[in-house]
Order: C-alpha cells, then sequence, then structure tokens
C-alpha cells in the first residue's frame, strides 16, 4: 500500500449487507504447497529461497527463530481498489454517527459524507481524511473499536463484486503465508492502514492473530474506571506506518530484521530495502497488479497503490516482481 496514511481518491460505490462468511481457506499440498500459482519465475524463487535456507549446516541455513516474514496488507493480501478498505468504514462510520453530531451536517468533509458526495469529501485532501478517521477512530476504548470494525466486517461489501471484504483476499498470497508457517516462518502484517482497524479481522482471514499486526497507530492511554480497566485510543498520530515509518514499526515490535517480505507499491519500499540489506539468505517481492480482467490493472500512475520507484528499484536489487495475470491461476477464493 502507498499512503502517507491518506490518499485522495476516485469516486466509488459503497454497498452494504449480506450474512457473514467463512474464513478464505488455504488450499495446500504436500505435492505442490502453492496450487494456485503456475509454475512461472515467481512461484520458483520463492520455493528456490524455502529450500535454500532449511538446508542445515550450509552457510545458508537460517534457524526458525530468525525466520521472520513481513507482508503489506492492502494490495498485497487483499485488494485496495477503488479505495483503501479503511476509508470506506471510515465513511460508512460517519453517517452511523451521524445523529450524535449535529454540527457534522454543515461541517467539511462531514457535510460531504452524510449528503453522499464522496468526491466532494475527497478532495478535501489529507487534513480532510484524517479529520475523519480521527472522529470516527479515537476518543474510544480499544473493545468499542473492535465491536464498531467487527459489525462493518461482517456486513460490508465490496462495490464491485458485492463480496465481503474478507472475501477480497487472494488465493495465492493464503497458501504462500502456509507455506512459510509450514517452513517455520513466523508471519506478520506491516501496512499503512490502522492497527485498530486490522486486528480485530486479519486471524480469521489471514491465520496472523492480533500481535503480529504492525500498523498506523495512534496515541493511546490506560484507564481504570468503576472497577474496570481500558486502553483509550487518543485523537493524535503515534506512527505512520507507511514507506520509512515501516522499518520503524518492524523495530518497535518485532524486534528483528524480516528475511522475507512482500508489498505492491513504492510504500513497501523501505521494508523491502531493508528486509534484503540484511546479512544472510534474503527475499523480497512486489505483487504486481496487471489482471484487468479478474482484479484491476494499475502501478505507475494510479492514486492508490501506486507502483513506480519500487517498481525500478526491483530490477536494480533483485527483487522478485510478480505478475498477478500471468503467474496467479485464480485470484480470489471465490474465483476457484
Amino acid at each position: 500500500m502507498n499512503r502517507r496514511l491518506f490518499w485522495i481518491a476516485p469516486l466509488f460505490l459503497i454497498s452494504c449487507g449480506g450474512p457473514s462468511a467463512p474464513p478464505p481457506a488455504t488450499r495446500t499440498s504436500a505435492a505442490d504447497p502453492l496450487p494456485s500459482w503456475n509454475d512461472g519465475p515467481s512461484k520458483q524463487a520463492i520455493v528456490a529461497f524455502v529450500n535454500r535456507i532449511n538446508q542445515e549446516g550450509t552457510a545458508d541455513y537460517v534457524p526458525p527463530a530468525l525466520r521472520i516474514a513481513t507482508f503489506d496488507n492492502d494490495g498485497t493480501l487483499w485488494t485496495e481498489q477503488p479505495l483503501y478498505f479503511q476509508f470506506i468504514y471510515t465513511f460508512d462510520r460517519v453517517k452511523q454517527l451521524a445523529p450524535l453530531h449535529s454540527d457534522w451536517k454543515t461541517r467539511q468533509p462531514f457535510k460531504s459524507v452524510i449528503a453522499g458526495d464522496l468526491k466532494a469529501a475527497l478532495a478535501t485532501g489529507d487534513k480532510g481524511l484524517v479529520s475523519l478517521v480521527g472522529a470516527t477512530s479515537t476518543g474510544i476504548t480499544t473493545e468499542e473499536s473492535d465491536a464498531a470494525v467487527k459489525a462493518w466486517i461482517s456486513t460490508a461489501r465490496h462495490p464491485k463484486t458485492q463480496k465481503l471484504y474478507t472475501e477480497m483476499v487472494y488465493q495465492p498470497m493464503l497458501e504462500l503465508l502456509g507455506y512459510l508457517r509450514a517452513n517455520g516462518f513466523k508471519t506478520f502484517i506491516v501496512s499503512g492502514g490502522g492497527i485498530d482497524f486490522m486486528r480485530p479481522w486479519t486471524e480469521r482471514a489471514y491465520g496472523i492473530p492480533p500481535e503480529q499486526v504492525v500498523g498506523t497507530t495512534f496515541e493511546a492511554k490506560y484507564a481504570f474506571k468503576d472497577g474496570k480497566s481500558t486502553i483509550d485510543i487518543l485523537p493524535a498520530v503515534d506512527l505512520i506506518d507507511d514507506g520509512p515509518g515501516k522499518p520503524v514499526g518492524i523495530y518497535r515490535t518485532i524486534g528483528r530484521r524480516p528475511i522475507f517480505a512482500a508489498g505492491n507499491s513504492d510504500g513497501d519500499r523501505e521494508m523491502l530495502e531493508y528486509t534484503t540489506t540484511g546479512s544472510g539468505p534474503r527475499f523480497a517481492m512486489i505483487v504486481h497488479h496487471t489482471d484487468a480482467e479478474r482484479e484491476y490493472s494499475y502501478d505507475r500512475e494510479s492514486p492508490i497503490g501506486k507502483l513506480d520507484k519500487a517498481l525500478d528499484q526491483a530490477k536494480t536489487a533483485n527483487w522478485t516482481v510478480v505478475d498477478m495475470k500471468q503467474e496467479w491461476k485464480v485470484i480470489h477464493p471465490f474465483q476457484k
């Protein structure tokens, strides 16, 4: 994902409703641990790397304790078009909370969101989007935030496919997560998205528990009231976990440099650098969105998930670039 927390994005439609669905299954087999990948250069490179670090007694062997793999979320593990899903959640949350804030009817960008004029709301830029997220995701406890996200993620649907957002995950990446874990890796999400938005559902969707999610964070404080302890989310950003913030987030939360990292945009470039400039065997990959028919096709000019500098750097840094159209047999689990 590529954003300094909040990007201006194109107009889109929001559609919600429907029952919750079970988490997508990961298809694996002893014969082929990555069955949704075509037998192309990316799959071969991944398998060769895992085999390389598994060779005990060689200089390339990596002990399991050092097998850290980090994954961006938006555009790497699930779809990020036509707009980052957390922003869609934020707009829905504004409408939900509007009756409690009469002043929002006359304040921008709240006024535009309530009126359904999302183009005008997005035109307010980073400042406007920050105010929306701050107003809807802070000033509450972590329990309240968790409940709100879970309620939304169980019913909200993607405007193009009408699938639940957790069905918009990438089947080949689910297999990759499972393959790495089967080979002793500990898998982490390192995303520009907010941890309070991601942690309620990542374990169900990806098998990645909340303590292994690194993301943009707001400041927080401990409170003890009426015999109950809570963590209050404050309206001040603590870390923007994007670009150069990603290695900082890894340092703060994980405490080890990854040996495997995956991203899809310029916002992941520093994480890939941080991973591959360490000592010993290293692997970095970029998911390149090239399939307009089954998903979306975009890179250098896209306001969402822009892939420009990182795509050029991949050539000189020996990062693996995954061509979704050519190398993935299916994109989403429902396409199997």
